[in-house]
This record gives C-alpha cells, structure tokens and sequence, in this order.
C-alpha cells in the first residue's frame, strides 16, 4: 500500500477545546520533528556502492574507486545527520510544534530496524497514514473568537509523505476526546 515515490501533500490542522486542555495538547505535541531511526550506515554504505558500481540500466558512469570514495560521502553524510538529529532529540528540542513521533511513537524494534524497511514503513502508513515525518511544521496566526471565553483554537501547518495522516488523527481524537481535531488537505495548490 505505501507508493514508491512520495508525494507531499500540505495540510492545515485546527485544533480547539478548553485553554487547559488545548495546552495539555501543545505541549505533549511539542517535540523535534524527527523519527530517531537506527541506520546501519555500512549496509547503506555497500547499496550506495553497489548501486553505482553495478547500475541497473546502461554502463558504469563513474570508477570502482569512485563509486566507493562516493557511497562513503553518503554514508558520512547521513551518520552526521542522524547524530545532529539524535543531539537534538537528547537536547529536548521543541521546535516543531507538531511532531507525530511525541503523539504516536514508532516502537523500538521498528526504530532499530530504520526507514526502509517493510515493518517499519507498513507501520507509519496503518498508524500515521504517511511514510515519514511530518515536515515544514509551523504554527499558524489563530483569529480568537472573543465570544468564546472557555476555549481556544490552534492551528498548524505541515506537508505530510504520500497521504493525509488520517490514521493519526483518528487515534488522536481517541486519545484526546475533550478536543476537537480539523484537518483540512490542500490538494490542489493555487
């Protein structure tokens, strides 16, 4: 069911209920914005080199050496990125107001198992109803109703892999009954 390439949807969530509860919310919603995967950087180091080494289509455009000196960039790349993620995460970084990952964490076997595995993606797509982390999360300017004394409403922004997080939302609205969850998908940008 997961499509093979991703396709990123934009989406707005409104999110209202009482001050407390909308706050209980925001802050148990509050997190890096980033899924702390375990990658076996040597196994994606021998992909990347057997990829370009032995392409599926057509000749070799680049040296053995090079397709080696090439696949251990990419492998250094990555191992920097998952620790600059791993810093953060151990930090306690909340800048991402909406991080799916703090509402509805990915089981450790699967995180130890990384992104592209078949659990692990099938996981993400029956629970988040997306393949990845939600990304470009940002809050959104609310307009209060001055009639309403006893609630609040918070809005947030994001694109999301593949499909709308339908799965989530609903878990959400379980987990969360006092409030109430809008998300409104923006299929067609103007």
């Amino acid at each position: 069911m997961v499509p093979s390439a991703t396709d990123w949807l934009r989406h707005t969530l409104l999110v209202t209920g009482t001050h407390q509860d909308l706050a209980a919310f925001r802050a148990a919603a509050a997190g890096p914005g980033a899924i702390p995967w375990r990658r076996d950087a040597g196994r994606l180091e021998e992909e990347w080199f057997l990829g370009l080494a032995a392409p599926p289509q057509g000749a070799r455009a680049i040296s053995l050496p090079g397709a080696r000196l090439l696949a251990r960039r990419l492998r250094d790349a990555v191992a920097l990125h998952e620790a600059r993620e791993q810093a953060r995460i151990a930090a306690g970084d909340r800048s991402c107001p909406l991080d799916l990952h703090r509402l509805l964490p990915v089981p450790r076997p699967l995180l130890a198992l990384g992104p592209e595995e078949p659990e692990s993606r099938d996981w993400l797509w029956r629970h988040w109803g997306t393949s990845r982390a939600l990304r470009q999360v940002h809050a959104l300017p609310v307009k209060h109703d001055r009639r309403l004394r006893q609630t609040d409403r918070w809005a947030v922004a994001f694109w999301s892999a593949d499909w709308s997080p339908w799965p989530a939302l609903q878990q959400l609205r379980r987990n969360w009954p006092d409030l109430s969850l809008e998300l409104t998908p923006h299929y067609a940008e103007e």
